[in-house]
Order: C-alpha cells, then sequence, then structure tokens
C-alpha cells in the first residue's frame, strides 16, 4: 500500500512538473507574475465596456510574456466609483479604467478632459486630441500631484441618451429629471433646463424603473439595450448629441516610476490597441442593438435635428468658457481644445 501511494505521489508530480515545464516553454505562463495589479473599472461585471477591459488585460499579461498580471474589478469592487482616483494614489489600488469626470469635485479640469460636453462629434477626434494634440500631456500635468500616472486614454464613443419621454429638441429637456454626474455635465444640463440627478451608474436601472428619474446621461445604445432601460425609457436619442466620455487608464505613479522602460512600452501600446477596439466594438454593438430595438413597436429611436444640437453645443460652449476662468489648469484645457477644434475646421 505505502509503494502504490508512493509511487502515485511520485507520478502526480511528475505530471505536475512536466506541465510547469511545458507552460514555461510556451511563454512562461505559470511562472509568477512579476507585477500584479488590481484595476477598478466603472462598469458593472458583465457590460460590454467591462469585457473588453479584461480583454486589455489579457492582452497586457500575454504582450509582457507573463510579467504583468491584471485583475479587473467592477464599480464599487474596492472602493466607491467617485473615489478610485485616491484609492490609486494611495495604492490601495494599483489602477483603474474610468471616466475623470467623476473627480470634478475635486478639480473642475476632470470635467474638461473627462467629458466636454458637445465638443466631439465623433471618438476618432477625442483620441486624435488626446494622443497628438496635447491631452494626454495635459491630463498627466492634472492627475500626477495625485500620485497617479494616465497611461493612456480610450472612449466609449458618443453616448445614447434613454428617456420616458421623447426629446426632440432642446425645449424638451425642460424639468426632465436627468441622471448625470456631478461636473460640466450636470452644469451644461442644468442650463439646457433639465433637472440634474447625480447618481452612480449602477443606480441607472433601479432609477428609470420606480420613477427617480426621467432619462439618463448613462452609456451606448448597446448597453442600454442590453440592461432592459428601454422597456422603462422608451424614447432613446441616437446617434447621441451630447456626451462622450474620455477613459482613462491609470495607473499608481510610483508603481509606474519604477517599471523598466519595455514594460511601459507595452502598457502603453495596450491602451492604445484598447482605444481603438473599444471605438469599434462598441459601434458594432450599437448597430445590432439599434436593428433589435427597431422590431419593438414600443420604442421610437429619435435623432435630434441638426438645428437643436446646434442649440445645445452653443448651450455647452458657454459652460466652457465658465469653466476655463475656474483656475489656471481649466484655461489651459480651454485654450488647447479649441485651438485644436479650431485648426480642424470643427468649430
Amino acid at each position: 500500500m505505502f509503494r502504490e501511494t508512493f509511487l502515485g505521489a511520485v507520478r502526480r508530480i511528475s505530471g505536475v512538473a512536466a506541465a510547469t515545464a511545458v507552460a514555461v516553454a510556451l511563454g512562461g505562463s505559470a511562472l509568477a507574475a512579476e507585477y500584479e495589479w488590481t484595476f477598478q473599472t466603472s462598469e458593472t461585471a458583465g457590460e460590454p465596456q467591462f469585457e473588453l477591459k479584461k480583454q486589455w488585460a489579457d492582452n497586457v499579461q500575454t504582450m509582457s510574456g507573463g510579467r504583468i498580471s491584471i485583475e479587473i474589478l467592477p464599480t464599487g469592487a474596492v472602493v466607491p466609483h467617485n473615489q478610485t482616483l485616491d484609492a490609486v494614489g494611495a495604492g490601495i489600488l494599483q489602477g483603474h479604467l474610468t471616466d475623470p469626470s467623476y473627480f470634478s469635485g475635486r478639480d473642475p479640469a476632470f470635467s474638461m478632459l473627462g467629458n466636454l460636453v458637445g465638443a466631439w462629434g465623433d471618438p476618432l477626434e477625442f483620441l486624435e486630441y488626446m494622443k497628438h494634440g496635447g491631452g494626454e500631456e495635459l491630463y498627466n500635468e492634472l492627475v500626477e500631484p495625485y500620485g497617479v500616472h494616465l497611461i493612456g486614454a480610450a472612449a466609449t464613443g458618443l453616448e445614447s441618451l434613454p428617456s420616458k419621454r421623447p426629446i426632440r429638441a432642446v425645449a424638451d429637456l425642460k424639468g426632465l429629471k436627468l441622471r448625470a454626474p456631478e461636473g460640466m455635465v450636470y452644469d451644461i444640463f442644468s442650463k439646457a433646463g433639465a433637472a440634474p440627478v447625480n447618481l452612480p451608474g449602477s443606480e441607472v436601472y433601479t432609477s428609470l424603473e420606480k420613477g427617480v428619474i426621467d432619462a439618463a446621461d448613462y452609456t451606448v445604445f448597446a448597453t442600454n439595450q442590453a440592461q432592459g432601460l428601454h422597456q422603462f425609457a422608451r424614447y432613446p436619442n441616437y446617434p447621441g448629441f451630447h456626451s462622450l466620455p474620455m477613459v482613462a487608464v491609470s495607473i499608481n505613479k510610483e508603481v509606474w516610476d519604477g517599471l523598466p522602460e519595455d514594460l511601459k512600452a507595452i502598457l502603453e501600446t495596450s491602451v492604445d490597441d484598447l482605444a481603438y477596439t473599444m471605438v469599434f466594438e462598441l459601434k458594432k454593438n450599437d448597430i445590432a442593438a439599434v436593428q433589435e430595438a427597431r422590431k419593438d413597436p414600443n420604442i421610437e429611436i429619435i435623432d435630434m435635428p441638426a438645428e437643436e444640437r446646434k442649440k445645445f453645443r452653443n448651450i455647452a460652449k458657454e459652460e466652457w468658457e465658465n469653466w476655463a476662468s475656474r483656475n489656471e489648469m481649466t484655461q489651459k484645457i480651454y485654450d488647447s481644445v479649441t485651438t485644436f477644434l479650431t485648426e480642424r475646421n470643427l468649430m
């Protein structure tokens, strides 16, 4: 009996050793990661954006040969959605992938870079500004004093606006109880006549269901459709006329500063890939979701006319100027963005 037990143990150990050797030969996946990090997102588990961010973490592990392992957690898993900035700076989290507008209470500049409402007609315009127009450098000037470093910027695309009431014109926003994050988005909708309510994204479904809100500045059409928002908010605006939020992929600055140059390059390249993957995957999902929604006679998809979109943008531009005067950084951002848009005949 002892001999059989001993031989069985030897076989098991030999099998593990062989499997380990094969894994190492295939790229070192059996070895412990040199860097193990936890990043929190601003989405609930299962959302398309959450899954894309998990794919990003997998890509980083592959590209780094297993040296970096990143666990992606949903919103609220460690800290509330509007506290990840401090959590990353303190090392409670090693990073986050989130909308900077959530931190507008710390500095209004987070709103101006995170979601300059009405500025962008296409996510590629925004990515060009961030990556080639000075946006990422300005964001790091803003965020590094908090102990955080921006690896790179991504974007979701123009958001839809699910609503219980038809919004065909700016005048239809009057009195609309609209979920909006704090900061510039909140202020611009207020100026347009709506009655914004500051709620986390995780409460949008129940708030629409219970009538706490009439509409939501939330996310892209496909996610709204998949989560069932249109069963309560039967008048979605698509394409969106208001919001194109940044996804800031950021890391603790001390961790970043301690990385070798090859891993920094891998992380930056991986975020560039995430940015374009996110834009085109979410666009593909939106097209399919719109086709599905149009089969339901109770859902009316509204495309706000160009003249009404222009009215909304003019309201937004007035608010950009107000925010520009708040501090030195908001003025820098305003000057930078308006120069970029003007040079490209977008303003």
